[in-house]
């Protein structure tokens, strides 16, 4: 009996020391020899890295025929160009053609509408066998006879030395259409002259009468048949139409090249020769006025 007692005790105290919970001090470190082992790290040899081979060359862009042709004077020209050429470039290689204009006094048009210098000929849709229209900017002679022409910008005098002249001279330089001008500036007269201004005590301010003299000021005038060949221009939708393709090429929006076009047309209505020639413009241009004028 007290062998089985005995050993119910032993089982009873065991059983109350597995139960408890088992806890470590914050500085417990286990035994080396319970440590798990570390894998062990074969010494393999990795490949050498690859060189990096050449970049492919790009493809290279096949060549396309276009024609420029200029209605005034008729003219046309036939050049080989690429998509990637950008205008300004194209425009200097039709200036090396014979009888061609300077590249600055030319403007390209595309179904009516002015090509940027600073876009690619690929940014237009322009394919092979397309026909370019080609016109000068207003004010430049172009001679199609003549197989060289100046440049439209007058070329500055160098200050290099007093040696030194401008290459340029007034017979070179491209006519600029006739206009109506001043033949000189108006005068000012000051009264009273300084010489004779009476002598006033000093910190006194003294009051000078500005005249303004406008009996050598010409008058514009027109003669019968200039006026009859201007309003002949002005009644011409295509006049219209070339002149909003220019003033959207030199204004940078939209809005600006609409505000300047609608200026010169509410102006240019007392001499257009029919009440109706308004509309007609407008409806060949497609712009439309305030209030349907």
């Amino acid at each position: 009996m007290a062998d089985q007692a005995e050993l119910v005790f032993v089982r009873t105290f065991i059983k109350t020391i597995a139960n408890h919970p088992v806890t470590f001090p914050d500085d417990y470190q286990q035994p080396l020899q319970d440590w798990p082992k570390k894998v062990s790290i074969l010494p393999i040899e990795l490949p050498p890295v690859p060189e990096r081979k050449g970049q492919p060359s790009a493809p290279a862009v096949a060549s396309i025929n276009i024609t420029f042709k200029s209605s005034k004077p008729p003219q046309s020209f036939t050049l080989s160009v690429q998509s990637t050429d950008s205008i300004s470039d194209i425009k200097s290689h039709l200036a090396s053609q014979p009888r061609a204009p300077p590249a600055d006094a030319q403007r390209l048009l595309l179904k009516g509408k002015a090509l940027a210098d600073n876009k690619l000929l690929k940014d237009y849709n322009v394919k092979d066998g397309d026909t370019i229209n080609l016109m000068v900017k207003p004010g430049f002679d172009w001679d199609s006879s003549k197989t060289t022409f100046p440049s439209s910008e007058p070329e500055t005098k160098s200050l290099l030395g007093p040696d030194m002249k401008s290459s340029v001279s007034s017979e070179s330089l491209p006519k600029l259409g006739t206009g109506f001008k001043h033949t000189r500036t108006p005068s000012i007269v000051l009264s009273p002259s300084p010489s004779v201004v009476s002598l006033e005590p000093e910190g006194k301010p003294q009051d000078i009468n500005l005249t303004l003299d406008t009996s050598s000021i010409p008058t514009a005038s027109l003669s019968p048949s200039s006026r009859s060949s201007y309003q002949a221009t002005l009644s011409v939708p295509e006049f219209w139409a070339h002149l909003l393709s220019f003033l959207r090429e030199e204004f940078s929006t939209e809005n600006d090249a609409l505000l300047a076009f609608e200026n010169f047309l509410c102006a240019s209505k007392g001499a257009l020769p029919k009440a109706t020639d308004i509309a007609k413009i407008r409806d060949y241009v497609g712009v439309s006025g305030m209030a349907g004028t």
